[in-house]
């Protein structure tokens, strides 16, 4: 039972939290559509000053919803838009924390996976896989998720899958070559493979043929084989970028190593690839392993520390081997390696 004071109190904080929430709205998506190239200098700089003055949740559910909104449609969405909007997010992501790009990376790949499951029409799953692709070219995720989505896409190898596959190595292939030539090499083998036993299925084989030619020409690292390749665009993006980034470094060590398995299933094992992300969920490891361990190490020291230990008011376990190991240790590496124990 909720009183009715408090129930009037409840309905005033969520309607402020409403109205602050829409005015965050209305800025941020004023700020998005007028992003382009020239002007991403000054328009990261409010973003980022939207995210020291606001909740950080509440500002990565609002870009996100807006860049979802501006950049998945039934409709192609022209690449040189996508790629700003991915910049955006990748300089914010460097600059304001690596939450940014992984609330957005976890929206897009979910949306992607649901896409996928329910054979929609349009185009929306290539403007997803845009995102994701220009979001491996500007650092912020690992070449490890490009390979994972390669590999579902195989392993179903329909036209739509084809089409796909062709779209993602037109625009990230030769990076993925440079990262992780070995693996490449084993997609494209799989891709053999499938392509010869699914070769009754397709009425039309020039796409499966092309496909091929163009995985051969990864391969062979021939860029004149594959039409209409043009990396000058992403590569004056990515010197834009460096600019814009404060700290030093190409941003490889913000680059996150998750696969889709991870994103996919977030909501169950929690998110290990940001730090502190808060973890409700079934614990890690039991606690009557835990447990015993603890005592295990109160066990071994004197009763002297122990009845100083209770007067001080160290009432859990825990507590007690804490104090235990800081009041015993010789030094601070001793200190070290018995907490770390």
């Amino acid at each position: 039972y909720v009183p009715p004071q408090i129930r009037k109190a409840q309905e005033t904080v969520d309607d402020k939290k409403r109205e602050e929430l829409g005015r965050l709205k209305k800025m941020v998506n004023g700020l998005i559509n007028r992003l382009s190239e020239p002007n991403l200098s000054s328009i990261s700089g409010q973003m980022e000053e939207l995210y020291m003055a606001n909740s950080r949740k509440d500002m990565n559910d609002t870009l996100t919803d807006i860049l979802m909104n501006a950049c998945v449609t039934a409709v192609a969405m022209p690449a040189r838009l996508m790629m700003e909007h991915v910049l955006l997010v990748s300089i914010l992501h460097h600059n304001v924390g690596i939450e940014v790009g992984a609330h957005f990376l976890e929206a897009v790949v979910k949306k992607f996976d649901e896409l996928c499951k329910s054979d929609a029409e349009g185009k929306e799953c290539e403007n997803l896989l845009a995102l994701i692709a220009h979001l491996y070219n500007f650092h912020v995720v690992h070449c490890l998720l490009i390979f994972d989505i390669l590999k579902k896409l195989v392993s179903t190898f329909t036209e739509k899958e084809i089409e796909l596959i062709l779209f993602l190595l037109k625009n990230v292939g030769f990076s993925l070559r440079k990262d992780d030539a070995l693996a490449l090499k084993e997609l494209i083998t799989e891709a053999q493979r499938k392509a010869s036993t699914a070769e009754k299925k397709f009425q039309d084989q020039t796409r499966v043929r092309f496909m091929l030619e163009t995985m051969l020409a990864l391969r062979n690292n021939d860029m004149r084989k594959i039409p209409g390749y043009n990396p000058e665009p992403v590569e004056r993006l990515r010197k834009l970028q460096r600019a814009l980034i404060h700290s030093s470094g190409s941003g490889k060590d913000t680059q996150l190593r998750v696969s889709l398995e991870s994103l996919l299933s977030a909501d169950q094992v929690g998110r290990w690839w940001i730090v502190g992300s808060s973890w409700s969920g079934a614990p890690m490891i039991s606690d009557t392993k835990s447990q015993a361990q603890q005592k295990l190490h109160v066990g071994k020291v004197s009763s002297k520390i122990m009845e100083l230990a209770r007067k001080l008011r160290m009432n859990t376990d825990i507590r007690r081997s804490i104090f235990c190991v800081l009041m015993t240790s010789e030094d601070f590496m001793d200190a070290f390696e018995k907490l770390l124990k």
